[in-house]
């Protein structure tokens, strides 16, 4: 996949930009708060729906205006496509190639990209919700029907907590508590698998990269952790495992206000070399870890849809040693980079395209 042009208006400090890339690596360079990040956070929505920076798309408008447009031109395997997406006000649009898109699930299933940040380093620093914000993320991107699903749970989960801390307890209550038990250990036990799934994958992918950007003195494994048992499970059978536990529990949970067991609980425990990335691994050791989970994700990529997507490194390149970022960047001809750096200097000799940021103008 080859992303072709990026064109913004009135998005973030950009005024108005048209960028052209190619194949292989691009560089956009410049001082910090210049708008490179920008870029980034403009591509990557078209993959993931929303900004991974803003909570609110008002935060996404140029100073003094009511909304923004960005647009992507890209390539596929098949075709030629182009996703557009504009905010004005409260009004939304999301286009497909020429015909407007209503549901998120349809939007972003086209273009497929994989964001490393600095932000990411919490995926081993940080509690079990980036963890699992990384699975959801990389699982909406190879199966659309996945966000539906965790869409469902989620309204499920919602409805069960507000039961349990009404503080009534009726049998009209409790009978639709153990409704909403019933629909949310049906979603839990596809989403679970789902989950488990994809981490064999992955741990495949990262255990064969952090070897080999370790001169194979490291080792990595992912472990699932989860309130049921996936391994070697169906779905009926991990679904009867969700609703027993949260059917044979209510009363603990009435006593804490909320639901205590489900996939909103999940969690990935990373260990180098037998050891919990978390407490035990050093920075560099982190960063290598997280720069093999995201290196993974591209890899299933490429494996479900037979290219790889476009990957976006915002401002991390820099600061790996000259090893790693040799990794990275080695197979450039297969793969489309898209890179942000204060230094234009580390990236000599390697950049097929090198672009100059300065106050929202590409140069």
């Amino acid at each position: 996949m080859i992303l072709n042009n990026f064109y913004a208006k009135d998005f973030r400090n950009i005024s108005e930009c048209d960028i052209n890339f190619t194949g292989g690596v691009n560089l956009l360079y410049g001082n910090n708060a210049q708008g490179k990040t920008n870029v980034i956070e403009g591509i990557y929505l078209f993959s993931r729906g929303k900004s991974h920076r803003a909570k609110e798309e008002k935060e996404l408008f140029r100073f003094g205006t009511e909304g923004f447009r960005i647009k992507i031109d890209y390539s596929d395997k098949y075709s030629e496509n182009y996703l557009e997406y504009a905010v004005f006000g409260r009004e939304k649009r999301r286009i497909k190639n020429g015909y407007r898109v209503e549901k998120i699930k349809e939007f972003i299933d086209n273009f497929k990209s994989v964001l490393f940040c600095p932000d990411h380093l919490s995926l081993i620093k940080d509690g079990p919700e980036e963890r699992r914000s990384f699975l959801n993320i990389a699982l909406s991107q190879t199966d659309g029907a996945y966000i539906n699903c965790y869409s469902k749970y989620k309204i499920a989960l919602e409805n069960r907590n507000c039961l349990i801390k009404s503080g009534i307890f009726d049998d009209s209550v409790r009978r639709e508590i153990l409704s909403w038990s019933e629909y949310m250990a049906e979603y839990a036990s596809i989403i679970s698998k789902m989950r488990y799934d994809y981490l064999k994958k992955l741990e495949y992918y990262t255990e064969k990269i952090m070897r080999e950007i370790s001169s194979e003195n490291e080792e990595m494994t992912l472990i699932y952790k989860s309130d049921t048992e996936c391994e070697d499970k169906n779905i009926n059978e991990i679904k009867q495992m969700y609703f027993d536990k949260l059917t044979a529990n209510i009363e603990r949970e009435r006593a804490v206000g909320y639901t205590l067991y489900g996939v909103h609980r999940d969690d990935i425990l990373i260990n180098i070399s037998g050891k919990d990335a978390k407490y035990f691994a050093s920075q560099g050791q982190q960063r290598s870890a997280v720069l093999a989970l995201k290196l993974g994700e591209g890899e299933i990529l490429r494996e479900m849809f037979s290219e790889y997507p476009v990957y976006l490194f915002d401002d991390v390149l820099s600061e790996l040693d000259e090893k790693r970022r040799n990794y990275v960047l080695r197979s450039r001809d297969e793969k489309q980079i898209i890179i942000t750096s204060c230094e234009k200097d580390s990236f000599e000799g390697v950049c097929d395209k090198s672009i100059y940021v300065d106050n929202g103008v590409y140069m």
